[in-house]
């Protein structure tokens, strides 16, 4: 046995505190440095495995079984068999252990596929191979093999397997791009930099030689912050200390991009990676229905309990007298005199329980483990939701919170490739007055690419041209943009000089799209090289200019500039930048007609900049150089002195024009968010992007409406004002108007045109979250929620992954605990993606983590509308059913066994006999209540696309509330009172015949206590089967075989049960029982009378409540119900007679696959519906093919 390695095991789990360390020291290919070297401190590292699984293979039967057993039906049934098993009780332990055994069974088998799934597409990310270099040669492992400190090859394209510090790469200058997509959300290129000391390295050798230490800091999570510093030795000198930042670091889940290979040492790998670490813990999910399914268990234990003891302290009343304790024919032994009598008191309080556990329906949870499981597959077979462009459908991850699609009452969503295309896309330019839009269609002619079309003033003067010129020059020149160099970029690369091949990369999507829209109207730019920009002009001239500086983009400048040197000798600086920032530095030009037309542009949602230039002379330049390297060059405070420097320089421009851009939506993106607030569900964007961008996004998907009021929570109002203030001040502003609004109760809309919209960037959200230092009154939570209540919408800007978290913990925690779900498609989104009570992952372009970690995940954002409206509303209604059904047949199951101990001296008989008892709630009434939970559509599924304002019949857990809870529970001691006493007074008079038997003396029936269990069981099987028919709308094929077989299966049970002498039973006491009752005429009409009362209450309520009070839903399907009156011909199984020429497999499953296909409505009036075919012309021969709702 390797004795080292268990050492390792047990100093890596039982290491105490004294050897945590706030930094680590990681040797650079594991060669240790040369002696007199700093003491390395042992410390162990995680490997590089990703585990996103619950179980494992060791502890998914205990963990899986504390889980289930969490229950309160499972353990309390648990607890009745113990009890079953222990004591003498007048029911077998088969009837309560079968039922739990086959709960328990299905639910872990169900849960072991799903966490199966899971282990699987983790073994393929951990098993995917990587190159390192091992003894100056490169080797192949699987990824979960890599150590911190392996020296790991990337290609190009290739994802990094772990946090890389960045050593060396293939290119000259040490640099490589990669995209993150898959963790900020930005699929934009970003260069970063190899060690200066480190990036001449090439080849394995020189790699496998290098002999250096690094010392960084522990795991955090922050993308963007990370500090260290490298020590490398050589023979000749001391170590060359170099620092590291963010700038040199690689993370897992980047692509390496536009370069060909890079060399990288691993310093964090597997759970500590930073992707990894901006997860959050996985915690089992319950959805609003099953958390209401608890609490009625709990008040039916209640029940159960005070049925139990007033059935004891009863029994004990009852045989206070002696001749009842003790009758003539059933003498007590000595020792059951003698024992004692609280212990004989409990043990029949144990019996009670035993007897009464069927009200407590164990067979309900594992319907609702077979609803959900099956019911997830609708989702994955409805073609509507997939998506030809990329091929993908939808995936169900989990089908354990398929009601809570419909009880979403907030949104929050990712913006760059979940709302957008993360496609930029050039629109138009406006210079001095004159818009200039590329390939512009004109009389029906394309204008030439270099063609501009003056939309304002006439044709631009000779001095207008020349502006004209500049402005496309400062396009070309002010951006960080590079050129992809492949020599082949779909298809062989033209030379640069031609400028029509040239693929570009940027960190910024923008920039891209700029440097390609001035491209079409006739400049060029070709390369960056040896500080040179480098563009073709209109006459296919190449011009050079030198690059002097570059004054960077930053959040609270919001613009950038450039300083440049032509050939001529003159030197320009180009800034472009926000209008907001760009217009006060302006001191000369058209200010007027292009603020006019960058307002337009930003109502129709464009993304749009300004650009302006000023001219220097090389006394203002040398000026302006000594002031930028005394800022560079500060220690203290850089940052500041920096924002000075560029504050000084950019000022007395002269404006150009402006630009706009567009950040196209994704299709149907609009269309989605304004069905979810018709629907009351209040829409939240969190994104990362700065708040200009974000805003014009929110404009063009209709999230703010003009008519919204912005109010901002910025870091640049804080730095005006103090939070206290802007917190109160934007308090008394939502709060002045509320109470003279007419504002929805849902969405936050206001019905009288007045909206507001709230937008919040991650500093000030921070510093809301912040607990205050006085402590006395709390913090600012409280009062940031109800200013974002009375917001019709919210925009969260430069949001950290955690950060998105936090805001869904925040709403998700409130008072009124709304159910939310996040949407997003990239690793970024993954905290709030759990953190939601329903979590959604895009299939998009930014990697599958989003969509590895939900709970389910679509191709589009426009699926969200048919996920939430169409099967959120199905799942909820149909499972809101199916538990208040369960309860109600339960109580009608077992309130006259109740009732029966009043007529047997409390003696715990059984009213029926132990085979109904096991199968009523397996067999006799489980299969109706799950097809309909399967398939039940109570309107169309256009209907409810279409109106989505029937979404709110069923928010907030509709329909299980208390009141309706008390109605269903009350018609089951309404029809279980008919049961008993309708059997009961059937049988009032009886005789003795000559042999024995009991006989009735109206009806001359056989009696007997099992012939009267027998009647009540089967009035009760046929109602409570009955009453579901009477709720059900949409009727297949499939609805009857099951419901009237159901019926049917009883019958025939019951016969072969009582008909025949089966050998394996030691007793036989339901033998002729059935038979001899099915003889009797009353007995008939006792079932049809008594059927027929117990079905009245809930008719007449239905009837009542749909003229007097009714809901959209119920007008809409009233009016269904008033198209077809009329219709000659018609039956409920003609759908089965159009489709009786089809195979039955076939017909099978296109009527399963139909549930989610329904014939469109056609609006007569608010609120009302008709069917497609009472509008168009689709009848023939006075019939209908088919009905709305019926597969076709």
């Amino acid at each position: 046995m390797d004795c080292s390695r268990l050492r390792t095991l047990v100093h890596r789990f039982c290491a105490g505190e004294e050897n945590w360390v706030d930094s680590r020291t990681i040797y650079v290919g594991h060669r240790e440095p040369p002696p007199g070297a700093e003491a390395y401190i042992p410390q162990r590292y995680p490997d590089n495995r990703i585990v996103s699984s619950k179980y494992t293979f060791w502890n998914f039967i205990p963990k899986n079984l504390f889980e289930q057993f969490r229950r309160i039906a499972n353990f309390y049934f648990l607890i009745i068999f113990l009890v079953q098993l222990i004591i003498d009780t007048p029911t077998s332990p088969v009837t309560s252990g079968l039922p739990l055994f086959f709960v328990i069974t299905v639910t872990a088998i169900k849960q072991g596929y799903e966490d199966w799934l899971r282990h699987k597409a983790d073994n393929a990310m951990n098993q995917c191979p990587v190159h390192f270099i091992q003894h100056s040669k490169l080797v192949r492992k699987q990824s979960r093999k890599l150590r911190v400190g392996d020296i790991v090859m990337v290609k190009e394209d290739e994802t990094f397997p772990c946090d890389l510090i960045f050593l060396s790469s293939n290119r000259a200058d040490g640099t490589c791009h990669v995209t993150t997509a898959s963790l900020d959300g930005e699929s934009s290129h970003k260069t970063h930099y190899a060690v200066q000391d480190t990036k001449g390295f090439r080849t394995e050798e020189e790699i496998g030689g290098l002999q250096a230490t690094i010392e960084c800091e522990q795991p955090q999570p922050d993308l963007y912050k990370f500090v260290g510093r490298i020590n490398i030795y050589s023979d000749l000198s001391d170590p060359v200390v170099r620092p590291l930042g963010s700038e040199n670091l690689l993370l897992r889940g980047a692509t390496l991009k536009n370069t060909e290979k890079i060399f990288g040492v691993a310093i964090y790998t597997g759970m500590e990676t930073k992707m990894a670490l901006n997860y959050q813990s996985k915690s089992q999910k319950r959805s609003a229905v099953e958390k209401s399914m608890n609490v009625f268990l709990i008040v039916y234990l209640c029940i159960l309990v005070s049925k139990a003891l007033v059935n004891t302290v009863l029994k004990y009343v009852w045989q206070s007298e002696p001749s009842r304790d003790e009758p003539w024919y059933n003498q007590k032994t000595q020792s059951e005199r003698q024992r004692n009598l609280f212990l004989r008191a409990f043990t029949d309080f144990l019996a009670f329980m035993v007897l009464f556990n069927y009200i407590i329906p164990v067979s309900m949870y594992v319907t609702v483990e077979m609803q959900k499981f099956l019911g997830s597959y609708f989702i994955t077979w409805d073609e509507d939701m997939f998506d030809a462009e990329t091929g993908e459908g939808p995936l169900v991850n989990t089908s354990d919170l398929n009601e809570e699609l419909g009880q979403v009452e907030y949104v929050f969503t990712d913006k760059t490739g979940t709302l957008t295309e993360n496609n930029m896309e050039f629109k138009e330019c406006c210079i001095e007055g004159h818009v200039y839009v590329p390939h512009v269609i004109c009389n029906g002619q394309v204008l030439p690419d270099s063609s501009g079309i003056d939309m304002i003033d006439s044709s631009p003067s000779v001095s207008g041209r020349e502006r004209e010129e500049l402005f496309f020059r400062a396009l070309c020149l002010c951006h960080t943009v590079q050129v992809k160099d492949d020599d082949d970029v779909d298809g062989p690369r033209k030379s640069p000089d031609s400028g029509k091949s040239c693929v570009y990369i940027s960190s910024s999507p923008d920039e891209v799209a700029l440097v390609e829209g001035v491209q079409r109207l006739g400049f060029t730019f070709l390369r960056l090289k040896d500080n040179y920009m480098e563009l073709l002009n209109r006459e296919s001239d190449v011009e050079r200019f030198e690059l002097l500086e570059i004054l960077s983009f930053d959040s609270v400048r919001r613009r950038m500039s450039v300083i440049v040197k032509s050939a001529t000798g003159d030197i320009y600086l180009f800034c472009k930048g926000a209008d907001s920032s760009i217009f006060p530095r302006v001191i000369e030009g058209k200010v007027e007609q292009i603020r006019a037309r960058v307002e337009r542009n930003a109502v129709e949602g464009l993304r749009t900049l300004c650009v302006a230039y000023k001219k220097l002379n090389p006394e203002e330049y040398e000026g302006v150089g000594k002031l930028l390297q005394a800022a560079k060059v500060a220690l203290q405070d850089r940052e500041k002195k920096l924002a000075e420097a560029y504050e000084q320089i950019e000022r007395d421009l002269v404006l150009l024009g402006a630009t706009a851009v567009e950040d196209r939506l994704q299709e149907k993106a609009a269309d989605t968010i304004e069905a979810l607030q018709k629907a009351g569900i209040k829409v939240w964007v969190l994104t990362g992007d700065k708040m200009e961008t974000a805003a014009a996004t929110c404009y063009a998907c209709r999230l703010f409406r003009r008519s919204t009021q912005l109010l901002e929570l910025t870091t640049k109002r804080l730095e005006e004002q103090s939070l206290h203030d802007v917190l109160f001040e934007l308090s008394k502003t939502v709060l002045r108007h509320s109470g003279s609004l007419t504002r929805d109760p849902f969405s936050g809309l206001s019905t009288d045109g007045q909206d507001y919209g709230l937008i919040i960037d991650g500093a000030a959200l921070s510093l809301v979250l912040k607990p205050r230092e006085e402590g006395s009154s709390g913090n600012y939570r409280e009062l940031f929620l109800e200013i974002c209540r009375n917001c019709s919408a919210v925009l969260c800007c430069r949001m950290a992954p955690l950060q998105k978290a936090q805001i869904v913990k925040l709403i998700k925690f409130s008072k009124e605990h709304p159910i939310t779900l996040a949407i997003g498609d990239g690793a970024n989104d993954v905290s709030m993606i759990l953190e939601a009570h329903v979590g959604i992952g895009v299939i998009g372009k930014e990697g599958r983590q989003a969509a590895r970690n939900s709970d389910y995940a679509i191709p589009k954002f426009k699926h969200l509308k048919k996920m939430l409206l169409v099967h959120g509303h199905f799942y909820y209604i149909r499972i809101a059913e199916l538990v208040q059904y369960f309860f109600y047949k339960n109580v009608c199951f077992i309130f006259p066994q109740f009732l029966y101990q009043f007529f047997c001296g409390f003696s715990q008989q059984t009213l029926y006999d132990t085979a109904y008892l096991t199968l009523y709630n397996i067999t006799f009434t489980s299969l109706p209540i799950l097809l309909y939970s399967l398939m039940e559509q109570h309107v169309s599924a256009d209907a409810l696309k279409r109106d989505p304002v029937l979404y709110r019949d069923i928010a907030k857990n509709a329909l299980l509330r208390w009141r309706v809870f008390i109605y269903w529970t009350f018609l089951g001691v309404f029809d279980a009172l008919v049961f008993f006493f309708g059997a009961y007074f059937m049988f009032e008079n009886t005789t003795v015949t000559s042999n024995g038997q009991i006989m009735t003396t109206s009806t001359h029936m056989i009696f007997g206590n099992w012939t009267f269990g027998t009647l009540v069981f089967t009035v009760m099987v046929f109602t409570v089967t009955l009453k579901l028919a009477l709720d059900t709308h949409y009727w297949t094929w499939v609805n009857h075989f099951v419901i009237w077989g159901s019926l049917l299966f009883y019958v025939v049970f019951s016969l072969l049960w009582g008909g025949v002498i089966w050998p394996f039973l030691s007793y036989q006491r339901m033998y002729y029982v059935f038979l001899h009752m099915l003889c009797s005429g009353p007995a008939w009409l006792a079932v049809l009378l008594l059927v027929t009362v117990g079905l009245l209450p809930d008719v007449l309520k239905k009837v009542l409540c749909r003229q007097l009070w009714p809901t959209a839903t119920e007008r809409i399907q009233n009016a269904s119900v008033r198209c077809w009156d009329g219709i000659p011909g018609f039956t409920p199984l003609e759908p089965l007679h159009s489709l009786g020429h089809r195979s039955p497999g076939a017909l099978a499953a296109r009527t399963t696959r139909a549930v989610y296909r329904s014939q469109e409505y056609c609006v007569l009036a608010p609120g009302l519906a008709l069917p497609h075919g009472c509008c168009h012309s689709s009848w023939r021969h006075g019939r209908r093919t088919s009905r709305p709702g019926t597969p076709v």
